[in-house]
């Protein structure tokens, strides 16, 4: 049996928390916007970050970058269970802001660490979101968690000097991308926009974000449905105004990088009454972003 459920604690405007067990999910290259921080409980997972694979034993430590690029499936027989939350870069910066260290957010070196005192602290911290009996109690555990990542892990690489160099001409085409996550969009026009021949732009954009131009347009589509379905944005409407094919190609990509179906998405957020599906007559703005801060309902997913 495969489970998943998501719940959304309301400390610093939302902070996500994962449980699930998987056995034959498997999901592909995607990023989030947030960090990835998980601990194995059973199994093992076995997982694609910078640049290679890893495993992930029992009791170990999932470490993801914010925006960078990873898999996930398993590495045992029966699958892997865990629980992990997903703090993102202002999350961080919100506790860290007035300490004056180096660097206002972590930067995880390694995939996968092995410390059970840090394990412990964030099963603890796991369970203290979730149920939020004694808020001031979770609210000062979070800190502490979150503090203590952004301190041990305060060390950003240094970047390679062909990467710097074309730095600025692939952060117009992300940029571009960003602006047109829903359009077609050419090779050659990211090409004449950069300046780059499409061969290296190819090359030096994955080596940069961890994914080519197309991948990643891919995963601001997804993300932008996310955030429509958040506003209460039927299916339909959402895969055909992030600019997929049809339902069963926004169907596909959204499983594989987020773990659950549209519908199972859609139905849990749609359990707050405050949101409602909008009328399909409604003008669909693509690049209009989530401007709801609201505590989300549980995710539950189970075959």
């Amino acid at each position: 049996m495969e489970h998943a459920k998501f719940d959304s604690s309301p400390l610093l405007g939302g902070l996500e928390v994962l449980e699930a067990s998987y056995e034959k999910q498997s999901f592909s290259r995607h990023t989030h916007e947030g960090y990835t921080v998980g601990v194995i409980r059973k199994g093992a997972q076995r997982f694609w970050r910078t640049g290679g694979y890893h495993i992930a034993p029992a009791s170990s430590i999932i470490l993801v970058n914010a925006d960078q690029v990873h898999d996930g499936h398993s590495a045992t027989e029966g699958g892997w269970t865990y629980e992990a939350m997903y703090p993102t870069e202002a999350q961080f910066e919100a506790i860290s802001k007035d300490l004056g260290l180096a660097s206002k957010v972590p930067y995880f070196p390694f995939a996968v660490e092995e410390d059970p005192k840090l394990s412990n602290q964030l099963l603890m911290l796991f369970s203290l979101l979730r149920s939020n009996e004694d808020p001031l109690l979770t609210e000062t555990f979070t800190h502490h968690v979150l503090l203590s990542l952004t301190c041990r892990f305060n060390k950003r690489p240094q970047l390679p000097e062909d990467i710097i160099k074309i730095g600025p001409k692939m952060d117009l085409v992300r940029e571009y991308l960003h602006q047109n996550a829903t359009e077609t969009v050419s090779l050659d026009t990211l090409s004449q926009l950069s300046g780059v021949s499409p061969y290296h732009l190819v090359r030096q954009f994955k080596a940069r974000y961890g994914l080519p131009p197309h991948a990643y347009q891919i995963q601001q589509r997804v993300r932008r449905a996310q955030h429509m379905m958040k506003n209460g944005f039927g299916l339909a409407d959402c895969a055909i105004s992030c600019g997929f094919h049809d339902q069963s190609h926004f169907h596909r990509h959204f499983r594989r990088a987020i773990g659950v179906t549209p519908k199972q998405y859609q139905k849990a957020i749609l359990c707050n009454s405050s949101i409602r599906v909008a009328d399909k007559t409604e003008s669909i703005l693509p690049h209009s972003k989530d401007k709801h801060e609201q505590r989300q309902p549980l995710i539950t997913h189970e075959e």
